[in-house]
């Protein structure tokens, strides 16, 4: 039997132990189990919290080669019951990424399941970037670019690239 004594002693250290919640436990697992392609490079800004951590990725075929793109990756406690909120860091011209950096993909909105995981997130975006879709996008003005003259499209997305301006938004130099 323990003293009251004991007991406070107890839950006193209980408290200074940081406690690890389910989602940081699936994202040390998702995490152990991620292996990153070459064109892929994972960094966590605090070290300690698993939660937040910046994903950099330089596409080496498709509309977006040798650009070099900036996500960041937020995951809240509900997570693997919610998905992570994913956003790209600079201002790029593509359907599915808005100018504020929102992407769309089905898996991180509606198609969301706890089975899915930061390597389907992950592999998902690479593909964004490889074939973007211009049936569901945010940046309309980029889909409808897409939809009806794919070689125009893919000018303006090496020309926003390089940091130039398309239709009155400046985009940010993003080649690596």
């Amino acid at each position: 039997m323990f003293s009251i004594f004991q007991k406070k002693k107890l839950a006193a250290e209980a408290e200074k132990k940081p406690k690890v919640s389910a989602a940081q436990i699936r994202v040390q697992k998702d995490l152990s189990e991620l292996e990153l392609p070459k064109t892929m490079e994972m960094s966590f800004p605090s070290p300690e919290n698993l939660l937040n951590f910046e994903l950099d990725f330089k596409p080496d075929e498709g509309f977006y080669k040798n650009g070099n793109f900036k996500f960041t990756f937020k995951i809240n406690h509900n997570y693997p019951h919610e998905p992570p909120k994913v956003r790209c860091t600079q201002k790029v011209y593509h359907p599915n990424v808005d100018l504020e950096g929102n992407i769309c993909l089905n898996i991180l909105r509606e198609d969301w399941k706890p089975v899915l995981n930061i390597i389907s997130v992950i592999v998902g975006l690479q593909y964004l970037f490889l074939e973007p879709n211009a049936d569901d996008p945010l940046n309309k003005d980029a889909a409808q670019d897409l939809r009806t003259d794919r070689q125009h499209f893919e000018g303006n997305v090496r020309h926003s690239m390089r940091g130039g301006i398309i239709d009155g938004n400046h985009y940010d130099n993003v080649m690596a």
